[in-house]
């Protein structure tokens, strides 16, 4: 071969240009705000659920790709799968024939779901989402989907109309025209339902913005009502599903549920291929593929490619074979006993909640009066600050990513990779405790930081 194309080679040369290149070619936002906040590190490699910067310090990932690294970085059994099926040299992809591997990984996915029969694969979780909300409008006949206020699936157009966060959904209208009830109101859902237009309702059974659980018997109300007026269930399960809360998805803790559609992606793709599917009863595809002039009527041009297959394939197995579900259900337990222990220590830490490894950290104003005045500071410039001000300190002093669980939140949300265990947690609960220790003593160290985005707040309005 006469290209000499080098990888490494490039890396090696350019890597350090990382930064530059993002502010010159892609959103330039990403740096900036990265520099401000002290995030811009460089990453050199990672592995399991840490990573290691450039200086070869470590670093906890209580984030795993916003849930995508399910089973960490680079596990071995996904990484071979992927060498294995780059070496087959498959006839990928030539969208006349009937390869193995979609109907394998359909058959393994479907175990989980006994109620469901039928699969769809696409490459993202907005794309099923967006697959799930046209499959029920057309098995239906009916215009409408009611979704969740603060909701968060996907970014795509039909996606984003399902969206319950205003900020993702302003200046991009005018949208589909589908309408928010909140999570838990079921006299709203009835309501919307008895206008005889609603195809179906989109739900996170944990919402990811705040991490808000559905309240008990909610889902199984939901769904009667939903039945009794012809609607569908769709459960996005995009990053509560495939053990993140501590069941292969979060739907199945309440027993009795079964919706029509299921929505999955992120931690399916083993960190590697980006991969998504929408999961439905076999009426629902029968409807949209009622015939062979309409085969091709919802399609995906990278659906279904082996390495995606592959890396699905590998992903549940190893879910499978290690206990990874359990595993989940156990150190969440243990995280959050653990964290709600320092609930009643801390006067700005008002509560701990979430399943499984998806645990929800909010703060809340304080009964002192000196650090009520402080937060009272905070507020004034900007709902969410304060939250910010724990992230920053758990990388830069610590080294330990979390995220802020959604724009003016006080709410740190962890989405740690399914596969740690009681040294993270050490790791993790020890580093927090010094935080809040820091924020409640005198030192000030975080109230000048504090005072620092609140000065980026006021500039930026």
């Amino acid at each position: 071969m006469s290209n000499e194309f080098d990888l490494t080679k490039l890396l090696a040369e350019r890597g350090g240009e990382r930064y530059g290149l993002h502010s010159r070619y892609l959103n330039h936002q990403l740096p900036r705000m990265l520099r401000t906040i002290g995030f811009d590190k460089v990453y050199e490699r990672g592995e399991g659920a840490h990573f290691w910067d450039e200086e070869g310090n470590d670093y906890l990932d209580m984030l795993s790709g916003f849930g995508v690294m399910g089973l960490g970085r680079h596990h071995p059994v996904v990484r071979k799968a992927l060498h294995d099926v780059l070496d087959a040299s498959l006839a990928d992809l030539t969208r006349f024939d009937c390869p193995p591997l979609p109907g394998l990984l359909a058959e393994k996915l479907l175990a989980h779901s006994p109620h469901l029969d039928r699969v769809f694969f696409c490459s993202s979780g907005t794309e099923a989402v967006e697959t799930a909300l046209k499959f029920a409008r057309y098995a239906t006949g009916r215009p409408r989907i009611l979704y969740c206020g603060h909701a968060f699936h996907g970014l795509t157009a039909g996606s984003l109309s399902v969206n319950g966060e205003a900020g993702f959904r302003d200046g991009f209208g005018p949208l589909l025209p589908d309408t928010a009830v909140e999570l838990g109101d079921l006299a709203a859902l009835e309501r919307e339902l008895a206008r005889g237009d609603v195809a179906a309702f989109v739900v996170e059974p944990i919402q990811g913005k705040g991490v808000h659980e559905a309240p008990p018997g909610f889902l199984n109300a939901a769904q009667e009502l939903l039945r009794r007026h012809g609607a569908l269930l769709i459960a996005d399960e995009v990053q509560t599903g495939l053990g993140r809360t501590g069941d292969f998805y979060a739907h199945q803790h309440e027993d009795g549920v079964e919706p029509d559609l299921v929505c999955v992606a992120k931690a399916l793709s083993g960190g590697y291929v980006p991969v998504g599917a929408t999961l439905g009863k076999d009426w629902i595809f029968r409807k949209v593929y009622s015939s062979m002039d309409r085969v091709l009527v919802h399609s995906a041009s990278f659906g279904s490619n082996a390495q995606a297959m592959a890396a699905g394939l590998a992903v549940l197995s190893v879910i499978e074979d290690e206990q990874v579900v359990a595993n989940a259900r156990a150190t969440g337990d243990l995280l959050r006993t653990r964290l709600a222990a320092l609930v009643g220590r801390y006067e700005l830490l008002h509560e701990v909640r979430g399943r499984g490894l998806m645990i929800g950290i909010e703060f809340g104003r304080p009964s002192s009066l000196k650090l009520r005045s402080r937060w009272t500071m905070l507020q004034a410039a900007r709902k969410g600050l304060f939250a910010q001000m724990v992230v920053v300190p758990l990388l830069q002093r610590h080294r330990i990513l979390t995220q802020v669980s959604g724009d003016r939140l006080e709410v740190i949300k962890l989405i740690p990779p399914l596969i740690i265990g009681e040294p993270e947690v050490d790791r993790f609960v020890e580093a927090f405790t010094a935080v809040m220790d820091d924020a409640h003593g005198g030192s000030g160290l975080m109230w000048d930081f504090g005072r620092t985005l609140v000065k980026q707040a006021v500039a930026g309005r």
